[in-house]
């Protein structure tokens, strides 16, 4: 009977030995999550025997249950490193068509395969949701596979620019006059952006500010103070800087402003506190219509590229801009453009950055300026972390003891937050598991003395006559 107890003893201080070990093993493995060793007293008795004096039958491993404590941090420069920050897993599925079957992680070491799918370093596939691109919510709970194109969109011509920025009041007219965008002398101030035409071919538009008010008048107007005269041109294929002129008849009475040339702009007026003129009425230094001034434009249709000339070299010559002003100032302040903004134009854009934010949406950043989130990453959790099947590789398996796989989104609810660029190192303690293998193995050496010892009673007995 005694050696079957120190049998025992030592089976389970091997156990204890295996699960340190294997831990220390895995110390570097990236989402991986300790294991520890339960024991339990074998005891047994029968209506033969007196309960106050039998013994135990020796030790049994109860279980070897995973401990699911958070890892330390490691920041890597890849935004596909992903953690999750508190709890849930990540999902992975062999095949991208079965995701139904998929296996949960902690390790969120990912990249792209040759096809631009989100995979880890086995192949398996990261599994998240599509998204609605007008809204960026989850058009679907379905967990699929996540892919990243590499190319995005066809091209799109320029059509809407908005404008956002700011006149300083100080600036007084330009010395040469009238305006002409050959001389650098007939305007204040100039800045220049790219549009796009029907085949995402860039064009450079050019657009010129020229202030009003003229102080060394022989009779100085402060109106013209709060004016000022803005022209648009277009530089074509063949590097020709030409006028894109703005039509007449989008512009109210007093809103025209003639350049050189022929070449046609707008004005912009602003009030006292340097907010864009609202309009006044019945003032009778005006001319007609009737005394009326009308507020300042803030939308000016622009002519079209064939009515401007421009060689759009098979482009549509139909295309024509829309300018529109977001609450433009004139303080007493720096020029400043607070925003310029193609709204519509763009050409074929290729990946050139991806970020993923704390709630799993992956943005993708293109060439063309265009950023698309391309899908979130879903999240799954169980109620009992214990109960799930250990695989290998970092990855588990929903049982009945787990519960059922529970999905959803990172930071909402109990799911934790997914962090870009970081990777969960195993919760290892490297000290601990020292500590642990020592006392292993000192329960190892006890059960082998006992094991000695009894082997030598037995020898004793043996060698009575």
């Amino acid at each position: 009977m005694s050696m079957n107890i120190a049998l025992s003893g030592l089976g389970a201080a091997q156990k204890d030995l295996n699960t340190t070990s294997n831990n220390i093993a895995n110390a570097n493995t990236f989402g991986f999550k300790e294991s520890r060793a339960e024991f339990g007293d074998v005891y047994s008795n029968s209506i033969f025997s007196n309960s106050k004096t039998t013994t135990g039958g020796g030790v049994q491993t109860s279980t070897v249950a995973q401990q699911f404590h958070e890892g330390s941090s490691i920041y890597t420069n890849n935004p596909l490193d992903l953690r999750v920050s508190g709890a849930g897993f990540f999902a992975v599925a062999d095949n991208k068509n079965e995701a139904a079957n998929s296996n949960l992680t902690r390790n969120g070491a990912f990249q792209l395969n040759n096809e631009n799918e989100l995979v880890n370093s086995e192949g398996k596939f990261l599994l998240g949701y599509p998204v609605n691109q007008d809204t960026n919510t989850v058009a679907s709970y379905e967990a699929k596979s996540l892919k990243i194109n590499d190319v995005f969109g066809q091209p799109t011509k320029s059509g809407t620019i908005n404008v956002s920025l700011n006149l300083p009041n100080t600036e007084t007219k330009p010395k040469a006059q009238p305006f002409d965008f050959n001389d650098p002398d007939s305007f204040s101030r100039s800045t220049s952006s790219t549009i796009y035409d029907s085949l995402g071919k860039p064009y450079k538009m050019t657009t010129y500010y020229v202030a009003k008010y003229d102080p060394n008048a022989i009779a100085p107007d402060s109106t013209n103070a709060n004016e000022w005269q803005v022209f648009q041109t277009i530089t074509d294929n063949n590097g020709k800087e030409k006028a894109l002129d703005a039509k007449a008849d989008s512009l109210p009475a007093g809103y025209s402003a003639a350049g050189a040339n022929g070449h046609q702009g707008y004005v912009m007026k602003f009030d006292a506190n340097g907010q864009l003129f609202q309009g006044a009425a019945d003032d009778p230094t005006i001319e007609p219509p009737e005394g009326l001034i009308a507020p300042s434009p803030t939308t000016i249709q622009m002519e079209s590229f064939a009515e401007a000339a421009i060689d759009v070299g098979g482009a549509d010559p139909t295309q024509a801009l829309t300018m529109k002003y977001d609450e433009p100032t004139q303080y007493a302040s720096a020029f400043e453009v607070r925003k310029f903004q193609d709204v519509d134009g763009a050409s074929t854009g290729y990946l050139s950055k991806v970020d993923i934010d704390p709630d799993g949406n992956i943005m993708a950043s293109y060439s063309n300026g265009k950023d698309l989130v391309v899908g979130r990453v879903a999240m799954a959790r169980v109620a009992n972390e214990q109960g799930l099947t250990q695989l290998g590789g970092s990855l588990w398996n929903a049982t009945q003891e787990s519960g059922e796989v529970v999905w959803g989104d990172a930071s909402q609810g109990s799911f934790g937050a997914i962090k870009s660029g970081t990777l969960e190192q195993s919760n290892i303690d490297m000290t601990q598991e020292l500590v642990d293998l020592i006392s292993a193995q000192r329960n190892f050496q006890a059960s082998s003395r006992a094991l000695d010892v009894n082997n030598q009673l037995q020898q004793n007995i043996l060698q009575i006559r």
